[in-house]
Order: C-alpha cells, then structure tokens, then sequence
C-alpha cells in the first residue's frame, strides 16, 4: 500500500521558497539519512519553481521562462541543478537520494506550463499537441505558468500521463500537486486524471494535493483519489494559525486512515525564510513547537520538517527524534478530541494493539494553566509516562499536567 503511514519527510518551501539548488538538497538528504532516517523521515521534497532558472526567494517571477523539454514537460533549470544536464533530468538527484535510503519528492502545478501551449508542442506518446490539452481560462491566481487542462478532451489524460512516466523514469517517489486541493468544483476531474496517471506510470508515488482548505464535503472523493491532501492555507508560525488548527484537526481526524491522510502542512522548525534572512529562526516558541509536534501525530497528519536542517538545534533535533512521540502515528487509531474549547483541547488515541492509548492536553490560553481529565473518561489504565520528559507515573483517577501557555503533555497510558 502507499502512504501505509502518514509520510515524513523535508520540503524545501519554508527554507528557500522557490530558489532552492542541488547543493541544498543534497545537503539536507545527508543530515536526514544521518540524523534522522532511523526515526522514519525519508521524503526529500523539492518544492515550487524548480524549472525556473532565475528564482530567487520565496516570490514568483510572472511569465519567466521555464526549462521543459520538446514535449512540454518541465525539466530541472541546471543552473540551479547542474546533475540535470544533457537531459538527465532529476535522475542522478533520486538516485543520489536513493542512495542514502531515502524517497525523493517534487512539486508541481497542476495543468501544462502557458509556454507548451503557445508554441504548440507535441504530446509525448499522443497524436494531441499540448495546445489541445490547455484550457487558457483556467489559470492559478497566484501563479500564472500554466493553463489547467480541458480534462474532457483525451490531450490532457495523455499530458498527464507523458509527465508522470517522466516522473517514473526519474525516479520520483512524491509528488506534490499545486493549485488544486482547494479548487473544487472545477478541479474534481483534474485530480481524477492525475491520480489515474500517478498510479498507472509503473511506480508507487505518494500523491499529495495542495493548497487547502480542502472542502470537507469532498473528503470521501480525496480519499479515492490522493494520499494526503491540506486541510489549511499555507502553515507558518504564527500561534493563530496554530491554535485555530485544533478545529481543523477535530473536523478532519476521522479520515485519516492507511494510503489517505488529511494533512495540517509543513512543520515550519529551525531555520525558515533562508533566502530572506539567514539568521531567520521560527517565530514559535518552544511550548508552541511542543504543541504542534503532538497535534500533528495525534491527529496523524504527515510530518514535513520546512527548516533548514543542518542548522538544527539540540532542541529542535529532540523535537524530531522523540520516537514515542513520533510513533503515535503508527500505533494509534481512531484518534479524536474529547473536547476543545478557547482554553484547553484534550485528544485520545488508542494503541491499535491493545496496549493502552495515548491522551495529549493542551494549553491553548495565555496563561498557566492546569489541564486535567478524568481516567472514566477514556477507561484508561493504571500508570501513565508522558512521552516528551519520560517521566512515569501512577495515572489515578485524574489525569493532569500543570502547563506553560501554549504548552502541551502527551501520555502513554497503561
């Protein structure tokens, strides 16, 4: 099965935006296969505008000239990821990641780049030229590079088809599909044929949708057609966002399940906004980074680390190599809030062999706060280990944690 587990893994996006080089991926897969890959952290996502030579932060360059090859389909600027040339395209990078033990992952647009279209080229494998395929009236509001695709005509099953065969050649394990978990209903038969072709190319890729909000209404339909799907805007670090996350997870937490997970975004940890700033460090503080490496796992959303990593600290390392913490997501199901209010969220998951379940409290005010609940309330067992300090304790008939604003606990309860 794909995506058995929420997926865990880099993405660049956080970090460099849209200029992101060979050089610092290559970097980064090191530090994972040295530092992390034994915790579960094996994706190597290379984010938005890989194509795009002249990129260099987080903006995008309107109407730049990409680098695709005679089919329309884009390639690697070389620039930028020199291994690309000759037409190797991102093959030596997977292979180079491969290498390591890890999966290689890269984003695109939905749609065929406006380019293909205007100078009329070739489908590969297909009598239709990419100007069949392209519907000129559907084009992403914050991105004009590519059309979307007029996906009753057979030119755009056939695009999308030729690219993920590319895809497959390279070896690419993940793909991270723009512009289109939100774009409902127009989109709902775009993501049919993407996924048809993703899973018809002859290799397992995890497919991933973005940006959200995804409807929730259309949650069984993603659930068919996509691994992972957002259920948010772009996530940074801003404690609003992450406090309003709760009521996205309590909405959503019911369809996560193996091969489908809702996902709340990118973890923005360590070093974000390189290319801005090089001192630039997550705006969150260490209680609210707690929090969200618990919700994250207990509502069992994909983990995708946005920071530079080599610059880690001990303290976000120990964030992303706390194997308990982490290992909720594999051996927890049908998580759920017991309840959420402006103060305080409670969560239980139970342990998918028996063995007790898990309870995390959160803090959500501004203040210290006690959050406390009672064991009749999730037919607990007798000794509780709270899973970010390792200290055990008898559970009792109530369960609490004294918490800093914005904190959280997470227990094993056996």
């Amino acid at each position: 099965m794909i995506a058995q587990y929420p997926p865990m893994g880099w993405n660049s996006w956080d970090c460099y935006g849209a200029a992101v080089t060979e050089e610092t991926v290559r970097r980064n897969a090191d530090y994972m296969a040295r530092h992390l890959k034994k915790y579960g952290w094996e994706y190597v996502v290379v984010d938005i505008q890989w194509s795009q030579p002249t990129a260099v932060n987080h903006a995008y360059e309107p109407f730049s000239t990409l680098t695709m090859d005679a089919y329309g389909r884009l390639l690697p600027a070389e620039n930028r990821f020199p291994s690309a040339a000759n037409g190797a395209g991102f093959k030596p990078l997977a292979d180079y990641i491969h290498s390591l033990g890890l999966k290689f992952g890269i984003h695109i647009m939905r749609g065929l780049p406006r380019m293909a279209a205007h100078r009329h080229l070739p489908i590969q494998g297909s009598s239709f030229g990419c100007h069949e395929a392209a519907n000129p009236n559907s084009i992403c509001a914050w991105n004009p590079d590519m059309y979307g695709l007029r996906c009753e005509k057979n030119a755009a099953r056939d695009y999308y088809n030729s690219i993920f065969r590319l895809y497959a050649e390279w070896g690419v394990d993940f793909v991270k599909c723009d512009d289109i978990a939100r774009e409902y209903p127009h989109c709902r038969r775009e993501i049919e044929l993407i996924s048809e072709a993703s899973r018809s190319c002859g290799r397992d890729i995890v497919l991933s949708l973005s940006p959200g909000p995804a409807p929730l209404e259309q949650a069984e339909h993603l659930k068919t057609y996509a691994n992972m799907w957002r259920i948010t805007d772009d996530f940074w670090d801003d404690w609003q966002l992450l406090k309003g996350m709760f009521e996205r997870a309590e909405k959503w937490c019911i369809h996560a399940a193996p091969g489908h997970w809702p996902d709340a975004d990118m973890l923005p940890l360590g070093a974000l906004r390189q290319c801005e700033d090089p001192q630039d460090w997550t705006r969150f503080t260490r209680a609210e980074q707690r929090t969200m490496m618990t919700l994250w796992p207990m509502m069992r959303s994909p983990l995708m680390m946005g920071g530079e990593m080599t610059k880690n600290d001990d303290f976000t390392l120990s964030l992303m190599c706390n194997a308990e913490v982490l290992n909720i997501m594999r051996e927890s199901f049908c998580s759920h809030p017991l309840w959420t209010t402006e103060e305080e969220s409670v969560w239980v998951a139970p342990r998918k062999d028996g063995q007790g379940l898990y309870v995390a409290l959160f803090n959500l005010s501004d203040a210290q706060r006690t959050v406390s609940v009672a064991a009749s309330q999730y037919e607990g067992g007798e000794q509780a280990r709270e899973l970010w300090t390792g200290v055990s304790r008898p559970a009792g008939a109530v369960l609490s944690a004294d918490l800093a604003p914005h904190d959280a606990a997470v227990f094993l309860v056996q």
